[in-house]
């Protein structure tokens, strides 16, 4: 770990690495920065776009909440857990360091290559539709008109390569542009909560439909189901995580900037689904793609479905930021370690940015979004896809606390997982039961997403098996 600073302003030489000469990253994050990559990799599209599936599947506000606490409860969770392995082991790359030093490779490096052609691609290509899809919202509110799904697709990838070329230049202006979004986000949010509260509305939505119609298997699947909505609305608390190498004291700042940023989301996100039911009743919500549009026409009229749609498009303009800026430092440290395309391992000697890895994550994630733009529902599509798979790895990364426990027993660990080991009991059960209803209420997308992870083992046999770092 590097433990000088860089000043921002200046243009620096590139971090060298004095053991093999290497280009390196610079420390150049602070906890606000910190923070700012939480809350901006978490708050993307599922606030504004999840909760319309989601009362589709449980038809009731009680179930509809629960889904929501569940999710909230098990991302902070999570994170307590979390914090552990993060401080322990503060470098670049997320999950797929520890999965590296608690497991054999082949499985960090399937995580990694399930990360790079199934999930995290993914959810770039679904944020990133949603970004055009609010845009199609507001054409459609001021010329009353609508977008083609073509285009949808097209300006979703235009977001995805611009986005990417403004993370080729630095870290630093990458942290500015996090900052601003995430302060867009927090504005955008608080505002609905607001104003929808301010202006008309109804308390007897929450009571009208509170208790399902009947309860049994079919409800009980349908609740799992939803909860793989609200599991991806709080995903990418982790975030921060992806880029350990370049924040200042990450031992410090790496836990505590999850814990606060998930703090944070939890009360934007239950204020949010709050006024989204105030304003508008089940039956609206369960119906709408767009229901942050919606509720704010229902609370002031026309001006404020425009003004809001224009606040979910930066919103998730910088969540698609947020997301390319962290992931693409995965696949550069895979890379780096030989497990993955050696083409994806340089840093650039002049921005100390993982360029390569940059716009291969870009071409990939421009092959899932043209092919989700195939499917009748695109954005459900894609978090089915890889629903399965990141419970899979995730039960895995917990489960990776205990055995470097006993690997490591030595190893300082500033922060230890809260309350272990009832904690990751409870939190593995909780993503193994998940998986069960996943593998049950979206099979088809699930075997897909499997069956492409699984064929990384052809190229691991064949390019990486042989090799004495991976033995």
């Amino acid at each position: 770990m590097h433990g000088n600073v860089i000043r921002p302003h200046k243009v620096e030489e590139p971090k060298i690495n004095n053991q093999n000469g290497t280009i390196s990253y610079r420390q150049e994050l602070g906890l606000l920065e910190s923070v700012s990559i939480v809350i901006g990799k978490i708050i993307g599209s599922g606030i504004f776009r999840t909760p319309g599936p989601i009362m589709a599947l449980t038809m009731c506000t009680s179930l509809f909440g629960l889904v929501w606490l569940i999710g909230g409860a098990v991302a902070l969770l999570g994170a307590m857990c979390y914090a552990e392995l993060v401080s322990m082991m503060p470098k670049s790359g997320g999950p797929y360091v520890y999965l590296k030093e608690a497991y054999h490779p082949i499985w960090a490096f399937l995580r990694g290559w399930a990360m790079f052609f199934v999930s995290e691609t993914a959810a770039i290509s679904a944020v990133a539709l949603v970004f055009s899809e609010y845009l199609s919202a507001l054409m459609g509110l001021i010329f009353n008109t609508v977008i083609p799904k073509y285009m949808v697709i097209i300006i979703a990838l235009a977001a995805i390569w611009v986005l990417t070329a403004i993370n080729c230049f630095g870290i630093h202006l990458s942290g500015i542009v996090q900052n601003v979004f995430s302060f867009l986000k927090i504005i955008a949010i608080g505002s609905i909560i607001g104003v929808s509260f301010v202006s008309g509305g109804r308390v007897s939505h929450f009571t009208d439909s509170f208790w399902p119609a009947s309860f049994g298997w079919e409800t009980l699947f349908a609740f799992g189901a939803a909860l793989r909505y609200s599991f991806f609305a709080f995903s990418g608390w982790e975030g921060a995580s992806y880029l350990a190498d370049e924040v200042k004291n990450p031992d410090r700042n790496l836990p505590l900037s999850m814990l606060l940023g998930i703090c944070g989301v939890l009360l934007l996100y239950f204020g949010a689904n709050a006024a989204y039911i105030y304003q508008l009743p089940v039956d609206a919500v369960k119906s709408s793609k767009w229901v942050a549009t919606d509720a704010m026409k229902a609370a002031i009229g026309g001006a404020g479905g425009i003004l809001i749609s224009f606040a979910v498009m930066l919103n998730t303009f910088g969540n698609v930021g947020t997301q390319i800026l962290t992931k693409a430092r995965g696949w550069q440290v895979m890379a780096a370690d030989g497990l993955f395309f050696g083409i994806l391992a340089p840093i650039s000697k002049r921005y100390n940015t993982p360029n390569n890895s940059l716009i291969g994550q870009a071409i990939w994630a421009s092959v899932l979004l043209v092919f989700a733009g195939i499917a009748k529902n695109s954005y459900e599509a894609i978090i089915d896809f890889f629903a399965a798979n990141g419970a899979i790895f995730n039960i895995m990364t917990f489960y990776s606390i205990y055995i470097l426990r006993k690997k490591y027993p030595d190893l300082p660990r500033p922060y230890r997982a809260w309350l272990y080991p009832y904690s990751m009991i409870l939190i593995i059960a909780v993503y193994a039961l998940y998986l069960v209803v996943t593998l049950i209420t979206a099979l088809e997308y699930s075997i897909i997403g499997i069956l492409l992870t699984s064929s990384g083992l052809v190229y691991y046999y064949f390019k990486i098996r042989k090799k004495p770092s991976s033995a």
